[in-house]
């Protein structure tokens, strides 16, 4: 008895603390945490580029833009706390998480992929 009420504390306690974390992860455009990435709404993993060096700035334009797809924020859209919607030098609106711009990777194929994780060792994983 006593162990089948340790096990249903344990799973009140652990449903508790993932709902809280849950709740805590605010994120635009349906934006979550997968397996300790970030994601965009379709599951592809979301990455930051080291060259991006200006806070809030895009430097990933042309080729890289087409290898790299943005991370794009609909024209209404507005800062929610760590996102932060920048606008890129082609006019276009890309949301950036803690100041860095997000983007997807077009080798991504499927919902976990992460195949553009250290491309020419500048590419990163986005993590929450």
């Amino acid at each position: 008895m006593q162990t089948k009420w340790l096990w249903t504390a344990g799973l009140a306690l652990a449903l508790t603390v993932s709902g809280a974390m849950a709740a805590e992860f605010n994120a635009p455009g349906g934006v979550k945490v997968a397996n300790g990435n970030l994601v965009n709404a379709a599951g592809l993993t979301l990455y930051t580029w080291d060259n991006d060096k200006e806070a809030g700035k895009s430097a990933c334009n042309g080729m890289c833009l087409m290898n790299w797809p943005a991370l794009m924020a609909n024209a209404g859209s507005g800062n929610m706390g760590d996102w932060t919607v920048i606008t890129r030098d082609d006019g276009g609106k890309q949301w950036a998480y803690k100041g860095k711009p997000l983007y997807t990777f077009r080798m991504d194929a499927n919902p976990g992929d992460v195949t553009g994780d250290g491309r020419g060792m500048t590419w990163h994983i986005a993590k929450p």
